[in-house]
Formats: C-alpha cells, sequence, structure tokens
C-alpha cells in the first residue's frame, strides 16, 4: 500500500547535514575524531558515513583532505590508509590531523551494492557535506586536496576532476580501464570477462561497454583545468601497471595541467615489497604536496 504524502515526510530520515554530530573520541594527544558521521542516505542501502579526524584546539578555518580507501571497488574500509599502514601507530590519518589537516575518511557504495558512477555521486555528496558543516567544524572547503589509493586512488582521481579541489593524491590507481586490460604479465586479464573488478564497477565486460568503460576512467576527464596532481605508482606493481600511472601523469602534462608523477622502484601494489623507510617517504611526499596545494589561495570555482 503506497504512502502518503503526509506519511512519507513524517517516515523520512531528517538529511544528514542537519543530524547531531557524534560524539568526538581522542585516539591520540592533540587530535579529535568523529567516527562514523553519516553523510548521505541512499534508498535501498546502508546510510553512508565518514570518519573526520581533527587536530584538537586547533582554531581553523582548517584545509581539508578527502581519502578515499582502496579494495577494487568491491571491498575495503575508511579505517585505514591502506595494506601498509595497518595498525601503524600513530595511525596515518592521526599524523594528518596533527600537521594542520582536517581529514575525512569516506565510505562509498561498493560494487555489490551500485554501479558507477555511484562511487563518483558518494564522493561528491562527501564534499557536498563538508561544506555545508563548514561553518561549525571549522573547515575551509575551498582548499581541499583529494587523495585515495588503489581504486580510492581512480575515485580521488576522478573527483578532483569533476568539482573544485586543490589538488589530488593518486596512490597506485587505475585511470583509463580501456587500456588496463591490454597490458601484458601476471596483471593482465580478459577484458571480455565479466568477472574482473573493473567489469563489476561498471556492470558489464570492459570490451563490451567501451563507452562506460571510458567514461568511468579519469584521463577521459583531464583537461587544462585539472589542479596539480602527485601520482606515486610502483615500478613492480603486478595488479595495476605502471603504465596507468604514467598515462595519467601524460594526458594532464597534454592537457597543460601540472603533474608530478614518480615511480616508485622496486614497489609492487599496495606498497608491497617496499622498505618501510620508502613507504614513509611516498606519505611524506604526499603530506608536504597536500601542504603546498592548501597553503596556496583557493582555486576558483568551476563553471
Amino acid at each position: 500500500m503506497p504512502l502518503t504524502p503526509e506519511l512519507a515526510a513524517f517516515l523520512a530520515p531528517p538529511p544528514p547535514a542537519r543530524l547531531p554530530l557524534p560524539p568526538a573520541a581522542h585516539p591520540v594527544a592533540g587530535v579529535r575524531l568523529l567516527r562514523g558521521v553519516p553523510y548521505a542516505v541512499r534508498t535501498g542501502v546502508r546510510p553512508l558515513e565518514l570518519d573526520l579526524w581533527l587536530p584538537d584546539g586547533s582554531p581553523g578555518p582548517l584545509p581539508v583532505v578527502v581519502y578515499l580507501h582502496g579494495g577494487g571497488w568491491r571491498a575495503g574500509t575508511r579505517t585505514e590508509m591502506g595494506p601498509r599502514f595497518r595498525g601503524r601507530r600513530p595511525d596515518p590519518f592521526a599524523r594528518l590531523a596533527r600537521a594542520g589537516f582536517a581529514v575525512a575518511s569516506v565510505d562509498y557504495r561498493l560494487s555489490g551494492e551500485a554501479r558507477y558512477p555511484a562511487q563518483l555521486d558518494d564522493a561528491t555528496a562527501a564534499v557536498a557535506w563538508l561544506d555545508a558543516r563548514a561553518g561549525e567544524l571549522g573547515l575551509d572547503t575551498r582548499r581541499t586536496v583529494a587523495w585515495g589509493e588503489s581504486a580510492g586512488g581512480h575515485l580521488a582521481a576522478l573527483l578532483a576532476l569533476t568539482a573544485p579541489v586543490s589538488g589530488c593524491v593518486v596512490w597506485y590507481g587505475p585511470t583509463d580501464l580501456t587500456t588496463l586490460p591490454d597490458q601484458s604479465g601476471p596483471g593482465a586479464y580478459d577484458a571480455a570477462d565479466p568477472t574482473t573488478r573493473e567489469a563489476q564497477l561498471i556492470g558489464a565486460a570492459i570490451a563490451d561497454a567501451p563507452a562506460l568503460a571510458r567514461a568511468a576512467s579519469p584521463v577521459t576527464h583531464v583537461t587544462a583545468d585539472a589542479p596539480p596532481f602527485l601520482v606515486l605508482h610502483g615500478t613492480d606493481d603486478t595488479l595495476i601497471p605502471l603504465a596507468q600511472g604514467e598515462q595519467l601523469a601524460a594526458t594532464l602534462r597534454a592537457a597543460g595541467a601540472a603533474v608530478d608523477f614518480r615511480a616508485v622502484r622496486g614497489a609492487d601494489h599496495g606498497w608491497a615489497g617496499l622498505p618501510d623507510e620508502e613507504v614513509e617517504r611516498c606519505f611524506a611526499a604526499s603530506v608536504d604536496f597536500a601542504r603546498a596545494r592548501t597553503a596556496a589561495q583557493p582555486p576558483p570555482a568551476r563553471p
């Protein structure tokens, strides 16, 4: 039996921008953590949440890092910055907060829940939620850097190319779904296979839906207005080949956009095989990039 408009309005959950914030935890000295903050409500799926890490006692307004986790778009968790950072103390998100950033680590719908562009829509909604609550949280969302690893790097790149952000950090992310199947070696796969991670993202084998695959590829969205990028990719990546990072960097340069591409020698996917001190250099370079990008004047809004 259909709901009356009055009953539907009564039963509808309040918009996340008006929900009370959860009480803050203090996981390490100098850092506040608002864990599990709902930022969007989608019909038929769980409420989407983010964790917001903040420096304690900072007067603000704070620059923002929007972090998107990896996991092949079908797994992963917002609670960690990739497999090499599991169990690290202090947590890398806490370290970013101590460095003066607000860090929003964002859940998004996985490919078993929704097809692309749902994942990009969710990342965009998270940015809108941060904008709506910037005043009470002490955020300067005009100074936002998107950052992600693996599948999250793919989404961070898409977010940076479709929203007015100050910069983007991509760790070993896929950047062109139409050329990824053409790679040779251990990471190669059949473009006609509907069970690959990329096929599950778009809902069809890459060979059967090239237009969808192009639309879901960051390289397709590159223009001269793209913000500066930092792209880090392992030379020995057997899951997402180094050529994917190189292709994004080449496309950005060809468009006249700024990009710093760094091939990380000896690193497999997720920084596997990389000494701890080299993983730390990747993290430090990314923090330095985010600091430099958010220290500048906010970028003009895109039309």
